[in-house]
């Protein structure tokens, strides 16, 4: 049998000793993007090795890890990628749930699996004390050879919240470890949810019923989740058997020793290496530009020095994930490359056909403590090739005893290897997660853009750290499904903040109010305009699906599929909805399942910032795409770029400020599902065709800081919510235009994209010749006039054709509420609606 380029027909210790792997089930499928073959057996998955411990003689070698076995890093992160997918289909919510990888061989499974998840928080246990940082909390490990694990998060309060916890190990034996970790830290920071991760589950009958009396006993809900479940058969007598087989002979030298190298790498000083002190979500989009250019740097010194040849990367003990990524690198871009890491663990080395561990070298560990022994198995590739060791460290382990005689680069090289030492610049843990500051943060433009968001300020506890708001679900609140839409909203149901349509405009008008301090009373529809939005839906639901699929099929071409949608409530929230719809319907395309959020935006106030600083928290800011249903003039566009800029100005995250729209009549945005002014069936009604919610509020005395802008739920309106409809009736016509979306697409990648902003002068042409006083009063296209006609005090509209279907229900409109509609031939949209200017 071959596993993963390993020639293993009957593993030695099954032949010689005895030692029986039996395989139970196996349980991930196989995944597009990576190395592995389908289903995996335990066989496929561990083979049996052995060790000299008096706790337990057996090792299982993993095929899959990178530990033991220098293993395709694509491989080893496919693994993690499986393993992560199991893990999400335990999670009941869209919820990122905190990671702890176990040291020292999970710390890079770990962070995988986080990576995967999209995790809020990933964090591994270390057995090297860092005394810069607070131990929050540790447990022991029974059987292994290094015990104590301690857990020091920096700053602490980053794994202090009531998020679900998902811990990572290699293999579960007997799941002490698992209970004993699980034990200490629900005592420091209790959940209600955790998951256990591991790549094989060797449990017997016995453990598993031990592991449901804890689970029990807590009080909590702990699931189990693995590639391939079985169990371990040993004779009697083995750890005695072990203990009598001879010393293994371990560093083998070579007639030629081999060369010696070093590079510093560059690396940001407030961007976590790894997980030993804890890396956010907020942190990997930084991480992953470092490591592009740690890898470029790698690749270079490579190039000049050993073309051609093959590498084997080694991480050391616990830093495994960085190197990781770092192989992965160099595999794709054509270097032949294996990664493996060194260990703490004694193993037995024994050089026989079917023994997974046939070469072993002991050193001192370099770091302060020389005297203790470390170790590094196989680090070689198939016979006749001569890899280059590059060895990746951080700055406890760049001593003199790395290099020394008996130390890491002398058993390597004396063994004939060429190596390259490459060294991080290791992150202080007191600076990491802290908030950049610059001098424009204390501008009173920028003050008043955060003003009331709970945006940190230099000094206080930056926004990652915090206790963030919880995300609205329905059916408590709004009218779509829990998994359709997460709402960072402040829920304001009830809060009196309706007020008389004209009442309201004069405030506005004359200064005294905001348009986002109180809301418009909601307009209710007659039986003939409810009819014509039934008309028109039927009508547009394929060419509104044409739209969605366009779009969402453009946002994943050109972002990839790693992305988040994050709808500007309320217009872009239907959007937002069809779009992950369609991506996830597998209609035409794989299916895509992303996370979608609504926030608010309000004009001259800016984007919700501690809705930003949640996003940020909770995924990669690069990811983040923002949607909205429609362009007006171009206002919203501005205004996001602007508050997006603000934001980071004041020290946030950099967040990508394309706007996503379904149409773009006013041509101020690049990625649109049309720049036809037509009628969108969101436009034609207020919060009855969005949810039940209301327009975003914006109010001091209502929303303090830390706190998301707000908006009302009417459940009072379910009889007349239509919201579920719209989405049905788009749904229902993927299939329909599924073989129009390619050409769709095409055609608008294939387009001069670029915005030119034509709305926008045309608005300020009828602002001149009706002699308005400002562009806010003259509201473009259809979906915009039909709120001036729902929500302000209208003047007029202007049409292009008097009889358009676009605007039927504009017209129905301006005659309930008696504004005259003129025709105007050269107008830029199908219609504009100019909002009256009231004697103040």
């Amino acid at each position: 049998m071959s596993v993963f380029g390993l020639d293993l027909e009957i593993p030695w210790a099954t032949q010689n000793l005895g030692i029986e792997l039996r395989h139970g089930e196996s349980f991930a499928a196989s995944a597009a993007e990576d190395a592995l073959p389908g289903e995996l057996s335990i066989a496929a998955l561990v083979q049996p090795g052995l060790r000299r411990n008096p706790r337990r003689a057996h090792l299982l070698v993993s095929t899959v890890l990178g530990k033991h076995l220098p293993t395709d890093p694509r491989i080893v992160i496919g693994a993690g990628n499986r393993l992560g997918d199991l893990v999400r289909e335990q999670l009941d919510d869209d919820r990122e749930p905190v990671v702890l990888g176990f040291a020292e061989t999970a710390t890079g499974l770990g962070h995988c699996v986080a990576a995967r998840l999209g995790a809020s928080c990933y964090l591994h246990s270390t057995r090297r004390a860092e005394p810069r940082a607070t131990t929050l909390t540790g447990f022991e490990e029974g059987h292994s050879h290094a015990t104590s694990h301690l857990l020091q998060p920096a700053p602490a309060d980053i794994f202090v919240n009531d998020l679900p916890l998902v811990l990572v190990d290699d293999e579960i034996s007997t799941g002490d470890t698992a209970i004993d970790a699980v034990r200490a830290l629900h005592a420091f920071a209790p959940r209600s949810h955790y998951v256990l991760a591991s790549l094989v589950d060797m449990r017997t009958a016995a453990d598993r019923a031990k592991f449901e009396a804890f689970a029990a006993e807590l009080g909590a809900r702990i699931d189990t989740v693995c590639l391939a479940s079985g169990r371990t058969e040993l004779p009697d007598g083995l750890i005695e058997t072990v203990t009598a087989m001879p010393e293994p002979e371990l560093n083998p030298v070579a007639a030629q020793r081999g060369s010696f190298g070093r590079i510093e790498l560059s690396w940001p000083a407030d961007i976590p290496e790894g997980g030993r002190h804890g890396i956010l979500n907020s942190d990997v989009a930084a991480f992953d530009i470092a490591l592009k250019a740690a890898t470029g740097e790698v690749q270079t010194r490579l190039d000049a020095e050993f073309a051609g040849r093959p590498v084997i990367v080694l991480g050391h003990e616990e830093l495994m994930y960085l190197p990781l990524r770092l192989a992965s690198e160099l595999a794709e871009s054509g270097t032949p490359t294996r990664f493996q890491t060194t260990t703490r663990s004694p193993a037995y080395v024994l050089d026989e056909p079917g023994y997974p561990l046939r070469r072993g070298f002991r050193f001192h560990a370099p770091e302060p403590d020389a005297t203790a022994q470390r170790y590094l198995y196989n680090a070689q590739l198939a016979e006749g090739e001569a890899p280059v060791l590059l060895v990746v460290i951080d700055p406890p382990a760049d001593t003199p005893e790395l290099i020394d005689q008996g130390g890491l680069v002398d058993v390597l090289t004396a063994s004939g290897a060429d190596v390259l030492i490459a060294v991080l610049p290791g992150a202080d843990p007191r600076t990491l997660h802290t908030v950049r500051t610059s001098d424009s943060a204390e501008q009173p433009t920028l003050d008043q853009r955060v003003r009331g968001s709970g945006l940190p300020r230099s000094g206080e506890v930056p926004g990652p750290a915090r206790r963030f708001p919880e995300a609205l679900r329905g059916p408590e609140f709004g009218s779509y499904a829990a998994d359709e839409v997460a709402w960072l909203l402040k829920d304001l149901s009830d809060v009196d903040l309706e007020a008389d349509v004209a009442e309201r405009e004069r405030r506005i008008q004359a200064g005294t109010a905001h348009y986002a301090e109180s809301l418009p009373i909601e307009y209710q529809p007659d039986a003939e305009y409810r009819e014509l939005f039934d008309r028109v839906l039927a009508e547009s639901a394929e060419r509104l699906a044409l739209a969605v699929a366009t779009v969402a099929e453009l946002v994943v071409a050109e972002r990839g599929e790693d992305i988040v949608l994050v709808s500007l409530a309320r217009a872009g929230t239907p959007i937002g909805v069809l779009m992950r719809r369609w991506l996830r319907s597998g209609v035409g395309r794989p299916s895509l399942t992303v996370p979608h959020y609504a926030v608010s935006i309000v004009r001259d106030r800016g984007i919700d910032a501690v809705a930003l600083d949640y996003l940020a928290h909770h995924h990669d800011p690069s990811t983040i795409v923002f949607v909205d249903g429609w362009t007006g003039k171009g206002a919203i566009t501005r205004e996001l770029t602007e508050a997006l800029d603000a934001y980071h100005a004041a020290g946030g995250a950099r967040f990508n400020d394309e706007l996503v729209v379904l149409a773009d009549p006013g041509n101020s945005v690049r990625t649109y599902g049309t720049r036809d002014d037509f009628l969108i069936a969101s436009a034609c009604l207020n919060s009855t065709v969005s949810g039940l919610v209301s327009r975003t509020v914006l109010n001091d005395t209502l929303i303090g800081p830390g706190e998301f802008h707000g908006a009302k739920f009417y459940r009072e309106l379910a009889d007349a919510d239509v919201s579920n409809q719209l989405l049905d009736a788009v749904t229902a016509a993927f299939e329909t235009i599924r073989d129009q979306v390619p050409a769709a697409v095409a055609a608008i990648r294939d387009s001069d994209r670029t915005p030119d902003w034509s709305g926008w002068a045309s608005v300020e042409r009828v602002r001149a010749e009706y002699g308005v006083a400002t562009v806010n009063f003259v509201k473009p296209g259809v979906g915009e006039t039909t709120r001036v006609l729902l929500r302000r005090v209208p003047w007029r509209v202007l049409v292009r054709e008097a009889d358009a279907p676009e605007h039927a229900h504009i017209r129905l409109l301006a005659a309930a509420r008696n504004v005259p509609v003129e025709v105007v031939g050269d107008l830029a949209y199908s219609c504009m609606g100019l909002i009256k200017e009231l004697d103040q």
